[in-house]
């Protein structure tokens, strides 16, 4: 097989979008348009900054979801490496055969959503019993491509989606503006005089980071047990949904991930967390936010450590009844999500 075979790259792709024939248009128009428009960007190999051509962007979106129609009540197909073949999932087996060619394959779910993508392979190393494959170049891939997942004790980091993701929100939230957390991460570069060489040392503290916060969530996964994945591959795209990751991405990042970038003195990095504070974080635990104006004000993260060391057991306890919810209406999707859209209403720190 060689490296860049385009058997292999056509087979993944092919239920990459099969994925989204099922799955991406659930998203908002606004949000649905801004992803196809940076996947164009990716699949016509578009240098970031340059102007997307409106008439073939257009061409090319009414083809992709012509293409989608077609596929939308395919299977998700073998993979066939050789003369073997692999369930689509199978990715431990998968990447055993492909870690000699300098490849990585990843396949599991983002929420309810199959998810799938072929990268070069950069590095690979073990941590405390975690496989840790770092990707670069991306060869096939979905709509969406978050830069860090972790499956079980196997995290992945994609270099190429976090440097798209950091470039996307650098231009979406005005990176020059001073009052705003993007802007202050960026000052730590030196965007003006060499944009590519801060792109790619912003990235890479970025990358720590992330790890940083995979790390926990193996961690945090194996505390909340199995139930945990269970509950949120039986949540549809919802209010709940959104909810119960916030939990956990707050338990992660109140036990790990922000507690290390504190004692490591990561300015850039907080400035970068805070700035992707999202809506549904925000609004259960503004208590973070009043910590970072309390940071910016010069208290030497004393008020971050404080609400930080409550806000560990707080946010267990959170995902514990979160827990507790699922094993009383498991089978009655309905029943859960209402019962953890009111237990998000009550929540705040």
């Amino acid at each position: 097989m060689s490296k860049f075979s385009p058997q292999l790259i056509a087979q993944v792709q092919r239920n990459c979008h099969i994925s989204d024939a099922l799955y991406a248009r659930d998203y908002s128009l606004c949000i649905y348009l801004l992803k196809m428009r940076e996947f164009y960007r990716w699949e016509q190999g578009i240098d970031f900054g340059e102007p997307l051509p409106k008439g073939p962007l257009g061409e090319w979106l009414t083809a992709r979801e012509q293409l989608w129609e077609t596929l939308a009540a395919d299977e998700y197909a073998s993979i066939a490496i050789g003369d073997s073949q692999h369930e689509p999932f199978a990715s431990p087996a998968i990447n055993q055969l492909l870690i000699s060619d300098h490849l990585i394959y990843s396949a599991g779910y983002c929420g309810e959503k199959p998810h799938f993508f072929l990268a070069e392979l950069e590095s690979h190393e073990e941590y405390q019993g975690t496989q840790i494959y770092i990707a670069g170049h991306e060869l096939a891939r979905e709509i969406t491509a978050p830069p860090a997942l972790s499956l079980g004790n196997t995290v992945f980091l994609r270099r190429e989606s976090l440097k798209r993701m950091i470039w996307e929100k650098l231009e979406e939230w005005g990176w020059q503006d001073p009052n705003r957390a993007i802007a202050r991460a960026a000052g730590f570069y030196h965007f003006e005089a060499n944009f590519t060489a801060s792109l790619e040392a912003m990235t890479q503290d970025e990358l720590d980071t992330l790890l940083k916060h995979e790390l926990g969530e193996v961690a945090c996964g194996q505390d909340l047990g199995p139930d945990w994945e269970r509950m949120l591959v039986s949540l549809p795209r919802s209010r709940a949904a959104f909810h119960v990751r916030a939990i956990r991405d707050h338990l992660v990042d109140c036990r790990y991930t922000l507690p290390a970038l504190l004692e490591e003195g990561r300015e850039a990095a907080i400035h970068f967390y805070m700035a992707n504070f999202t809506t549904m974080r925000k609004a259960i635990f503004p208590a973070l936010s009043q910590a970072y104006e309390q940071w910016l004000e010069g208290d030497g993260g004393k008020a971050y450590r404080e609400v930080l060391r409550r806000a560990a057991d707080y946010w267990l306890d959170q995902a514990e009844a979160c827990l507790a919810l699922y094993h009383r209406h498991g089978d009655d999707e309905k029943g859960l999500r209402k019962a953890l859209d009111e237990l998000a209403d009550s929540q705040m720190l």
